[in-house]
């Protein structure tokens, strides 16, 4: 446009410089809107001279009306695809964007969804799955039980999820579930090791074999938290394929490396009394001591109390009589129906009988005085 402007006042094509184009090379004029478009329409006011070749008749001004032409001209029309082109909020990129933060928004409802039945589920210790998952079927489980729930009473909810979401992205399958609540076990061991911090702690150990006849090891810290108070956390289940007490000791290493913890801040250990555990040449206690010298041992009181019960009722006449009888009356009573309610019928009647003669009173707890009130009754 600096060659027009040095032969002519700019007053003269400021009605045209949105769309008129000069060429120095060329010393002519083109139109930008009708050369970028010019495919798109069958005709061009003023032929190919402002879309090709270039116009330079300057000594016939009103040739620049004549390609403007009316309101529906081919130059307006292209004018009009220019604009559109040039229009950021119109553009392809635009609404690719527009539909992206749109998918991301409607992803974020359904994880969260998803991620608020998981917890509720945790937390109160329910399973997920269902026998039957299918549309068509009532009892899909908890999960979809609750997320079905959750959607009716969220119309936000509601829009992005099941039915309405896509049907590869709904976020509900039993692997979407699975990562949840590994995620969660994630970010709650995270916290317990975070809460537990340098301070010093003691294990508790014990294996079992699960009903998949795989023998499973169960770890568990104790340590006292911020407050003061005592806490005792499970870090973790692992298999182990050898309960000896070097296979044990590896395995107990491994899970406390994998959660930053150093076996030198153990300070205290509790198992049962299985030889491969209170050895003392080759027992779990000693290898333990052996890395820290502060890992003292101490037998678990739950399974002293259960070892001296065993002990004292294998040599007691009175307390065999009863398991003896005590078995015959299971069979006896477990067998039938119509015994078992005969034996509830006559206990109802002994107890009514026994409150009418005052032997017995009615309240809460009267009738627990033998049960054991506190857990530290046990030591």
């Amino acid at each position: 446009m600096s060659g027009i402007m040095r032969r002519f006042n700019p007053d003269w094509f400021k009605d045209y410089s949105r769309w008129l184009e000069y060429s120095i090379d060329e010393e002519a004029a083109f139109c930008l809107c009708c050369y970028l478009f010019q495919n798109e329409t069958l005709g061009h006011g003023g032929g190919d001279a402002f879309s090709t070749k270039g116009w330079k008749c300057w000594n016939k001004c009103s040739r620049l009306d004549v390609h403007v032409g009316g309101p529906s001209s081919a130059h307006n029309q292209n004018l009009k695809r220019c604009d559109d082109l040039m229009n950021q909020k119109q553009s392809i990129a635009s609404v690719m964007l527009k539909q992206t933060k749109k998918s991301k928004r409607d992803y974020r409802v359904r994880l969260i969804a998803s991620i608020d039945i998981a917890r509720l589920l945790l937390v109160s210790g329910l399973p997920f799955r269902g026998h039957d998952e299918s549309e068509s079927s009532k009892r899909k489980g908890n999960f979809f039980t609750f997320y079905e729930w959750y959607a009716a009473r969220c119309p936000e909810v509601s829009a992005v999820t099941l039915g309405n979401a896509p049907k590869n992205f709904k976020l509900v399958c039993s692997d979407i579930q699975k990562e949840i609540v590994r995620a969660c076990a994630e970010e709650t061991l995270k916290a317990i090791i975070e809460d537990i911090g340098d301070e010093y702690f003691p294990i508790l150990v014990d294996e079992s074999r699960d009903v998949s006849h795989k023998e499973q090891m169960a770890l568990v810290i104790r340590y006292v938290e911020r407050r003061g108070f005592v806490m005792e956390r499970l870090i973790g289940l692992t298999h182990v394929s050898q309960t000896t007490s070097l296979a044990l000791k590896q395995a107990i290493y491994l899970l406390l490396a994998k959660h930053g913890l150093s076996p030198s801040q153990i300070r205290g250990q509790g198992y049962d009394g299985a030889s491969n555990m209170q050895g003392h040449l080759h027992g779990l206690k000693t290898l333990v001591m052996e890395d820290s010298r502060s890992a003292h041992s101490i037998h678990c009181f739950a399974h002293q109390l259960q070892l001296t019960l065993v002990a004292i009722a294998k040599n007691h006449e009175d307390v065999v009589w009863l398991f003896e009888w005590m078995t015959y009356i299971l069979s006896t009573i477990g067998g039938s129906f119509k015994n078992r309610d005969m034996l509830r019928e006559k206990q109802a009647k002994k107890i009514e009988e026994a409150l009418q003669m005052g032997e017995l009173e009615t309240g809460r707890g009267l009738n627990q005085e033998l049960g054991l009130r506190r857990a530290g009754d046990t030591r």
